[in-house]
């Protein structure tokens, strides 16, 4: 079984992800996590906060993404700041919630995305994302600060898609349900339904 991290955000494969931990049930997982190099499963907070509160009903979504701990400083007693990348997809099979809160699952990991090259008709999503990439180059960003990391894989359909998928404002149930979807062609094309309807392409 893994610990569950659930959020009001989604997370992709190979997203990154800044979180700020103080919640006891949390910090213990964290450092468990630190210490044992073991990865956690980041999923959409259904029902509830993402605080918790006495007499709250959490519900969570059953499609996630494992996150790794790549940095984290403790600023401060029972205050964590954590960076995790994403890395593989999975879909719960079984999750209980513990006494103290921390949610438990069995997962079954989903296939990761196959590295198709980006369509022709597609080929402006990735021109768009370069664009942005260079642009905020330009304007002094460093490498830690970049919304994404490298590689800059903008040849491939699902990696160009998943950092649409987190760039783009939609709502939380669009994020999951391109989540979920294993063509990482068709998210593409879902992506670029999302940018056209949003005026990020002429």
């Amino acid at each position: 079984m893994i610990p569950l991290f659930p959020l009001n955000t989604v997370l992709f494969p190979d997203g990154r992800l800044g979180l700020q931990v103080f919640e006891v049930r949390y910090l213990d997982m964290i450092k468990k996590c630190i210490a044992g190099d073991e990865e956690f499963g980041v999923v959409v907070l259904a029902q509830g906060d993402e605080v918790r509160k006495p007499g709250q009903q959490e519900a969570i979504a059953t499609i996630g993404t494992l996150a790794r701990i790549v940095d984290w400083t403790a600023p401060l007693p029972g205050l964590m700041h954590v960076t995790c990348l994403g890395t593989r997809r999975f879909r719960i099979a079984s999750a209980e919630q513990l006494k103290h809160g921390l949610w438990m699952a069995d997962i079954e990991c989903m296939p990761d995305d196959m590295a198709v090259p980006v369509p022709g008709e597609q080929q402006d999503v990735a021109n768009a994302l370069g664009t942005l990439i260079r642009s905020l180059q330009q304007r002094g960003v460093s490498e830690s600060q970049m919304p994404m990391g490298l590689p800059y894989r903008l040849d491939e359909s699902g990696w160009v898609a998943n950092r649409w998928c987190e760039l783009l404002e939609l709502d939380l149930p669009q994020k999951q349900l391109l989540l979920a979807q294993d063509n990482p062609v068709l998210r593409l094309e879902l992506v670029q339904d999302a940018l056209a309807d949003s005026g990020y392409l002429t």
